[in-house]
């Protein structure tokens, strides 16, 4: 993997190249939730994105920046999440195959939306070192790209393009948050901060049964997630090498929420927003009902990550 850091003039030129393939989801305000926090508050509605989170972005920017003769040769990768529909989806826009490895016991919801999307889905046993010697095997079979899910500098850059968005549609703000996980989204997010507006703050926000984002960036290396058990699906991994060395450079601070937190700020915006967001897109929110965020007269500028939630198992009733 390349040391190469992405910057802003990566995501502009990510911006023009995928401009025409992504939907520019709207930015959401609620009276009630300003009120409830004595802030103006802009949510970036990335659960409006196609296949529902922000993923698509970097998978499309991935993939439509392939060299004509790879690319041919499809696109690969490991995932039983956003991801993996990300790249399916971007890969027959470019009428290339997608080959994905998913574990045998990922969620049935995930494996249809893989295969609507036209993904060609192998299937491994629900480690890591399963899901990377599987993914080995398929890439020296096919000869396609891998492409990973964070960790990787056309994602990054295609990731910061939400960011970017947001700035362009609400002006200068004073604070810019996120979910973190493997920290693409994360990332990206800080490099178009910092560039269009340098003096809002970036604060990310992860579960506290998550926290090794949060204990990487206060120990300055990273520290691998361990059997984390958290609602929020999506922010289960762990740093890259790139996506740290941008959060140490550009990142403000790393906060982290309690899941009964996550549940509340998720049926906050249900209830108030009426829209749909999966727990980890509530992550920054639940920072500010726990108080973790000092908002109080600012404008604070929020990215609703997702909206892939299984509605069979909502959160709401449990106690």
């Amino acid at each position: 993997m390349s040391s190469v850091l992405p910057d802003y003039k990566d995501i502009v030129r990510a911006h023009d190249l995928i401009r025409e393939f992504i939907h520019r989801t709207p930015v959401m305000k609620s009276g009630t939730i300003n009120a409830m926090f004595g802030a103006e508050i802009f949510f970036k509605c990335e659960n409006f994105q196609k296949v529902g989170a922000f993923k698509f972005r970097g998978a499309t920017n991935a993939i439509m920046s392939l060299p004509f003769e790879e690319a041919q040769k499809g696109v690969g990768t490991h995932s039983s999440g956003n991801h993996a529909a990300a790249l399916s989806l971007a890969a027959g826009m470019r009428n290339i195959p997608a080959y994905i490895v998913m574990p045998r016991t990922a969620p049935e919801i995930k494996i249809k939306a893989v295969q609507g999307y036209g993904g060609i889905i192998t299937f491994c046993e629900p480690t890591l070192e399963a899901r990377e010697s599987t993914m080995k095997k398929v890439l020296e079979q096919t000869g396609a790209a891998f492409i990973p899910s964070y960790n990787h500098f056309k994602i990054i850059a295609g990731q910061g393009t939400a960011a970017k968005e947001l700035l362009e549609d609400t002006g200068s703000l004073d604070i810019v948050m996120a979910p973190v996980g493997g920290g693409g989204l994360l990332s990206g997010t800080s490099i178009s901060v910092k560039a269009i507006t340098p003096e809002a703050k970036v604060i990310a926000v992860e579960p506290a049964n998550a926290d090794d984002a949060h204990r990487s960036f206060y120990s300055g290396k990273i520290v691998p997630s361990v059997n984390p058990e958290t609602i929020a699906d999506g922010l289960l991994t762990s740093l890259g090498t790139l996506t740290f060395a941008i959060i140490r450079e550009k990142v403000d601070d790393i906060v982290t929420v309690q899941e009964s937190s996550i549940i509340e700020a998720m049926r906050m915006i249900w209830e108030r927003m009426k829209i749909v967001v999966e727990p980890s897109g509530a992550v920054p929110l639940a920072a500010l009902v726990e108080k973790k965020v000092d908002c109080t007269g600012k404008r604070v500028g929020i990215i609703l990550s997702g909206g892939n939630v299984d509605l069979g198992k909502l959160p709401f009733t449990l106690p």
